[in-house]
Parts: C-alpha cells; structure tokens; sequence
C-alpha cells in the first residue's frame, strides 16, 4: 500500500493507521497527474517566512475525490469569501499530502480525530458514533514538522 487508511478493531475500540502520500507542493497540472480522484483525507499547509509549514486545511473529500478537491482548495481563484485564506493561497508557498479510502465512516472518524486535536474549537465535525475510543498511527514518506 502506497497511501491510505486501514483499521483494526478491539473491545469497542478502533486503531486506524493512516500512511500518507508524500509531502508536495501545489502545483495544479501535478495534482491533476498525480492526485487520485478517489475518496479520502487531507491536509494542507503553508510555508511561514521563517521555512516552518503551518496547517492551514485538514478536511475529508467523498464527491470528487481527493484530485478535484485539493486543486479546488488550493486555487487562490476559487476562494471565495474569505480574505486571509485567500492571500495565503496567493502570497504562500502551499504544500498538501493525502490518505485516500473509501470508506465515510473510516474518514468521518479520522477527520473528527484530527480536528480534535489540532482545532479542538471547532466542534462541528462528527465522528462516525461506532466506536468507544478512536486511536490513530501515522507514518509518512518524508519527516514532517509544522507549527499549529
């Protein structure tokens, strides 16, 4: 497996691990030739002044899939109503990395886990309500170090 998402279930509990696609940056005709148009996760970031990426985006795509999606958030053009985002689409260096799976349920919970962690305000994303505890392992290509 390249990337992606796979679960182990015990006592009522589940242990995702998500191995995500390698660290790249914005480019539309590279996302268009590499990026999937399967379902999945992501995350995105932006390059501060002092070569630090800071997160800026982690979301879950099922209509479109991960291709469409990341080209779409990522175009400075199709930002709408938000001023900061959209000068940090234009003014930043943008990096991305993905996990595809095609699963809802797998990807309401990874997405709920991950917003809970790095936005803890933000409590409008829900998990999938199937299990008790909901733990996740990362690993990635490439040593990622970024700043909330």
């Amino acid at each position: 497996m390249t990337c992606g998402i796979t679960a182990t279930e015990k006592d009522g509990d589940i242990y995702y691990y998500v191995k995500w696609s390698a660290l790249s940056k914005v480019d539309r005709y590279e996302i268009i030739k590499k990026v999937p148009a399967l379902a999945g996760i992501f995350e995105i970031y932006w390059m501060d002044e002092n070569n630090h990426l800071r997160l800026f985006v982690v979301g879950k795509t099922d209509y479109g899939g991960l291709r469409s999606e990341l080209r779409r958030i990522t175009d400075p053009d199709l930002c709408r109503g938000d001023d900061k985002a959209k000068a940090i689409l234009e003014e930043k260096e943008i990096w991305y990395r993905y996990a595809p799976t095609n699963s809802s349920n797998i990807m309401a919970d990874v997405n709920w886990f991950f917003m809970q962690n790095y936005f803890p305000e933000n409590t409008s994303v829900r998990h999938s309500g199937r299990y008790k505890n909901i733990f996740i392992k990362e690993s990635a290509p490439d040593e990622l170090l970024w700043i909330p």
